[in-house]
């Protein structure tokens, strides 16, 4: 088969057990002699995009891998620090959601277009986009493109944090304060995608994968995708900052 590694765990002296997600048997994990090694040791990295061959004595035991890297997905993120930890998030998510050995090629194909995607200037929101697949593919579908209480389906403006159902602006003011803003880029209109509007959809989307996705994890939601999120949020806090000094020093 082919799949995306999304990590890798060191095992023995010199080898590790991979998890990656396969195109046809879902999530699959195998321990790979030499991991460690010079040859070995580009084609684990999480986000490549490699070959493979499984093998095992028993179906239901660990088995091994044998693999051979077909391109480097993470490519366009190696240069980029914001880029690297969202791809990271992304693969980390995969990993710790996803039952191992159950069929989900579309979730193959989704990160694979999503890793291929981070070097275009909406890759905020295409990593957003990807995340609501991920919800909808493991039986949380949001509903974003109808007002939940009957309200104006062209003024949606917040998410209900209970039903993941999009609300209007004239229905939600008198609760906006418990709703979710709802991100520009996700409106009818089509809004701003500015790393502002991304945050807000990173804070949506993770209010559902913990509740919905990771309630029952003793770890919860994985500490890449906190990251990434915590990491963009001071680029945002840290820009506008900038503007409001900026402005005061003009004015």
């Amino acid at each position: 088969d082919q799949g995306i590694v999304l990590s890798a765990r060191p095992h023995g002296e010199s080898g590790a057990v991979l998890s990656i997600l396969t195109e046809n048997y879902g999530r699959h994990a195998g321990y790979v002699r030499g991991a460690h090694s010079s040859r070995q040791r580009g084609v684990v990295e999480p986000g490549n995009l490699v070959g493979i061959r499984w093998a095992s004595r028993v179906a239901d035991q660990l088995g091994t891998f044998t693999l051979e890297q077909e391109h480097n997905l993470a490519t366009a993120s190696m240069d980029d620090p914001l880029k690297l930890t969202a791809l990271m998030a992304a693969c980390a998510l995969c990993d710790e959601a996803l039952p191992e050995r159950e069929s989900h090629p579309g979730l193959f194909y989704g990160l694979k277009t999503l890793l291929e995607n981070m070097e275009g200037e909406l890759w905020g929101v295409t990593y957003i986009i990807w995340e609501i697949a991920l919800l909808r593919e493991l039986g949380f579908a949001l509903n974003l493109t109808r007002c939940a209480a009957n309200g104006d389906p062209e003024t949606l403006e917040w998410v209900s944090p209970k039903s993941g159902h999009a609300i209007s602006r004239a229905a939600g003011e008198p609760y906006k304060d418990k709703l979710l803003p709802l991100p520009a880029f996700l409106k009818p209109e089509r809004g701003d995608a500015s790393d502002e509007e991304v945050f807000k959809g990173l804070q949506m989307t993770a209010h559902f994968l913990e509740h919905w996705v990771f309630n029952h994890h003793t770890r919860g939601i994985p500490a890449q995708r906190l990251h990434f999120q915590e990491r963009l949020g001071k680029l945002v806090n840290q820009r506008t900052a900038n503007m409001e000094l900026n402005n005061g020093t003009q004015g």
